[in-house]
């Protein structure tokens, strides 16, 4: 017999709905594999935010700007969980890529330097909100253009911010070293999550 996840029975898996308003293929993967059950609605939620907030601050107001979007239409059992990820080097964020030109130039800045990935997620009802964020530091070694170029003509990662997967190939012969949450660069701390959820 298949036992349940601890989350149920307690915190937000036994009390609530819970609503993932994400489109993105990877954060519905890891959190179906936390054993929660859930539904995914979007809303086409511009990611603009005010100029001089800090790294720490853009991925949690993205989310929580995410997040109150849904806070007309929420059911007094439902739960919200947004969440964006944003690519940070040399103080400046890296956005999504706009096209093949724009993702190049990203991978080629982030070539032999370190960055680092932040996801902001907010845990949305109608009495609380919860906000947090995650951090990880990564390393690319130096990429060739010819790396790059196999890349970007062979895989999708104009969804992605930074223009890449750590999960893709480009994370496997690029990236030698991380300090901090694999999953966080995936676009979910399913870790913190976790733990957020318990108590929620």
């Amino acid at each position: 017999m298949e036992s349940e996840s601890p989350l149920l029975g307690r915190g937000s898996g036994g009390g609530y709905e819970i609503i993932l308003a994400s489109k993105s293929p990877r954060r519905q993967e890891l959190l179906r594999d936390l054993g929660l059950k859930f539904s995914v609605q979007s809303m086409e939620i511009p990611e603009v935010f005010p100029d001089g907030l800090g790294m720490t601050e853009v991925p949690v107001y993205l989310a929580e700007l995410k997040a109150e979007a849904f806070r007309p239409r929420l059911k007094n059992n439902q739960l919200v969980i947004t969440a964006d990820t944003i690519v940070w080097l040399n103080g400046h964020v890296l956005n999504k890529p706009a096209d093949y030109a724009d993702g190049f130039r990203m991978l080629r800045a982030l070539s032999g330097n370190k960055h680092q990935v932040l996801t902001g997620v907010c845990l949305l009802s109608t009495e609380k909100r919860v906000s947090f964020y995650a951090l990880t530091d990564v390393w690319f070694k130096e990429l060739s253009d010819n790396e790059i170029q196999y890349y970007l003509e062979n895989y999708s990662p104009y969804d992605k911010a930074g223009a890449y997967g750590i999960q893709e190939w480009i994370g496997y012969i690029g990236i030698h070293r991380i300090e901090g949450s694999f999953f966080n660069v995936m676009g979910l701390p399913v870790q913190s999550l976790y733990e957020h959820l318990k108590i929620f």
